[in-house]
């Protein structure tokens, strides 16, 4: 629903004055008996209050739409009850002060309590009419205007409840992409099964350590996997040569961060460009010798100094076509060495503050 069709809707909607409600407000019966006979004649519901109280007692039981309020009144004047009636919460309630004074000062402080217009005794019949149906007219107004607010707000809730219902899917669909990516470089090098999920694992413990939320944490246990995502496009005869690689062949190696890079680049998931984060930059050194840019310290992003860490860890204590699996004594004193040469130092500490469960899930998810 736009504002064109609200407005059109308010220009289409007339008010209908057999269905408005007026509170006569005086402590005067005869005053109430002819304002009462002059408003009925034309059609209004009419109620009538001869004190202050019974008034606000009204306008708390019933739907009011306008009151005509005297000012000369016992105990709760009419100065009192405005202000009263102008401190309910939850709507637009116009009053006309009717008064039989006609000083200026009265005038202002009525308007200044919240007074909407005024009629001095005696009444004319024809200007009561008119001032009458004035304020009815912009009450009915702004009660349209409220109502095509609350659907203007069911609206934008119901959008918004699909957008979100899409998003949802699409971030589904998005882990799905990331599962059969991940299962395409398990074929591509069957060992590495067990490796993706130690390495999702292990990065969801470094991550909640850093202080991530838990939706961060979750992104880093889904995105973490396709860090090496880009060995698809190594040579199998490089991938898993079971000897040292020539400098000719590792430079082919370190394609595999690029190549992640760029299968997982250009989408607007945040998952996938985590992910695609990730790929490019787990090779990084915190000194700026790693590749493949030769990023350094807080260049490299957070999330790739942790997974440097990680897949060192279980590169180090894993069985590869090249090398047997060392201990995990072995693999913990080459990451100490590595502190503030390879790894960030910080992520290294957090990362021996959390071993016991490191362990756990080496333990968990065995080759």
């Amino acid at each position: 629903m736009s504002m064109y069709s609200v407005a059109s809707e308010l220009d289409c909607e007339k008010l209908d004055v057999t269905k408005s409600t007026i509170l006569i407000v005086d402590d005067e019966e005869y005053n109430l008996d002819v304002l009462e006979q002059m408003l009925t004649i034309k059609g209004y519901q009419v109620l009538c209050a001869d004190s202050g109280q019974e008034a606000l007692a009204r306008i708390e039981q019933e739907e009011i739409d306008l009151v005509l309020l005297d000012v000369m009144m016992p105990g709760m004047d009419g100065y009192d009850v405005l202000k009263a009636i102008k401190g309910i919460e939850g709507g637009y309630l116009p009053v006309i002060m009717v008064t039989a004074l006609d000083g200026k000062e009265d005038k202002l402080r009525a308007l200044e309590e919240g007074s909407d217009d005024f009629l001095n005794k005696p009444i004319d019949r024809y200007e009561l009419y008119a001032r009458v149906y004035t304020l009815l007219r912009t009450r009915h107004y702004h009660r349209q205007i409220v109502h095509a607010n609350q659907r203007l707000e069911e609206e934008v809730a119901r959008r918004t409840k699909e957008l979100e219902e899409t998003l949802t899917k699409l971030e589904s669909s998005n882990r799905k992409i990331v599962e059969h990516l991940s299962a395409a470089a398990e074929f591509k090098d069957p060992e590495t099964a067990a490796h993706i999920q130690r390495i999702s694992h292990y990065c969801g413990v470094l991550a909640r350590a850093t202080g991530m939320s838990p939706e961060e944490v979750e992104m880093m246990v889904q995105a973490s996997p396709m860090h090496d995502i880009g060995k698809i496009g190594v040579p199998d005869h490089i991938l898993l040569k079971p000897g040292k690689l020539t400098d000719e062949e590792f430079e082919k190696m370190k394609e595999h961060t690029v190549i992640g890079h760029k299968i997982l680049h250009g989408s607007e998931s945040p998952l996938l460009k985590l992910a695609s984060e990730i790929a490019i930059a787990h090779h990084e050194k915190y000194d700026g010798t790693g590749y493949p840019n030769g990023l350094s310290g807080e260049e490299i992003p957070l999330s790739g100094r942790i997974v440097a860490v990680i897949d060192v860890f279980d590169a180090l204590t894993s069985r590869r076509p090249y090398k047997e699996a060392f201990s995990n004594e072995t693999a913990y004193q080459i990451i100490r060495e590595g502190s503030g040469k390879h790894f960030d130092p910080e992520i290294v500490q957090l990362f021996f503050a959390n071993i016991s469960e490191i362990v756990c899930i080496q333990q968990k998810y065995q080759d």
